[in-house]
């Protein structure tokens, strides 16, 4: 499965982003029309009574070359939630998908916490305007921590096939201090859900479906699935649990698993031809990765460096 790198496609730094966001486009992904493509992104602006970050959504619309930007947002397209919600302090990422003449958007919430940095739970928004605008289905999640799933329900990927939506997500196992001075760090995997209409779902509770290559505290973040060939293909990324965020060698990779059927899965990591570049934009990591098909091609969206501090780039499949 080759793929070849298209370079860096979208720097936020080079743009005025809305709400007073400051770099950061991470977590990119598309949805196609018919003669150009939009890309929403995860940016951040700062909060100034405590100087931490809050993640909102944008888009960039691209021409199908990827190459000529045509617009960056000048609004965020869905606003933070309540106070006391589940994404108070922030959404990262959104997940589009169309359904009949609407866009669902499965956002990814964040809150804050006192003895860990934050939680997170999946919410749906629905757009009736080609995806310019959002409005929740309301202030509550539709997939959030439960009993054998304490913490940290994310990152959803949802698909519909036939009657049945399926989504794929990353459930946190919990937070754990690997030296005893050490600020606690979490471990989470990809899980699956069903659903008949995209609001209420079925969990198949803790089941981790990609084996862990790095041992029992492997994180693994962002899946995202499609058809090729006739085989249903995962891209997802994996670190190590510690020491991740300036040690290139346990920093994030993008990894790959195959099914027949989209309940079992098979990880095959290396048949995937996607590495980091030495000396480029995305040297120490690649993560938070987005496949889809345009034109008859199939496309990654993805991560580098500092997390998509500085942008997203692009792969095609060969």
């Amino acid at each position: 499965m080759k793929w070849r790198k298209l370079g860096k496609i979208f720097d936020p730094t080079q743009f005025k982003l809305p709400h007073g966001c400051m770099g950061f486009a991470q977590s990119p992904q598309a949805i196609i029309f018919e003669d150009f493509v939009r890309i929403y992104f995860s940016t951040r602006s700062l909060d100034r009574s405590n100087g931490q970050y809050l993640s909102h959504i944008a888009f960039v619309d691209m021409k199908k070359n990827f190459r000529d930007i045509i617009a960056v947002s000048g609004h965020t397209v869905i606003e933070l939630g309540k106070l006391g919600c589940f994404d108070e302090h922030g959404i990262f990422p959104m997940n589009v998908v169309r359904h009949g003449d609407l866009i669902y958007g499965y956002t990814s919430g964040v809150n804050r916490r006192v003895s860990v940095p934050a939680d997170g739970a999946i919410g749906l928004a629905i757009s009736r305007d080609d995806g310019y605008t959002f409005q929740r289905l309301g202030d509550g999640p539709v997939l959030a921590p439960s009993l054998h799933e304490p913490c940290i329900v994310v990152d959803p990927f949802v698909k519909v096939c036939g009657d049945t939506f399926h989504m794929w997500y990353v459930f946190g196992l919990g937070w754990k201090r690997f030296t005893p001075d050490a600020a606690p760090d979490r471990i989470y995997k990809i899980g699956h859900a069903t659903s008949c209409d995209g609001i209420h779902w079925a969990k198949e509770e803790a089941r981790q479906i990609i084996e862990s290559w790095l041992g029992a505290d492997e994180c693994q973040a962002l899946p995202t699935v499609i058809d090729i060939d006739g085989r249903h293909h995962m891209f997802f990324c994996y670190r190590q649990s510690f020491d991740f965020r300036t040690n290139r060698d346990r920093a994030y990779r993008i990894g790959h698993a195959w099914s027949d059927d989209l309940f079992d899965w098979v990880r095959d990591d290396d048949s995937l031809t996607l590495d980091v570049t030495e000396g480029d934009w995305d040297s120490d990591m690649l993560c938070y990765p987005h496949v889809f098909e345009c034109d008859g091609r199939i496309y990654m969206l993805y991560n580098g460096n500092a997390f998509g501090r500085y942008g997203f780039g692009l792969a095609v499949l060969e």
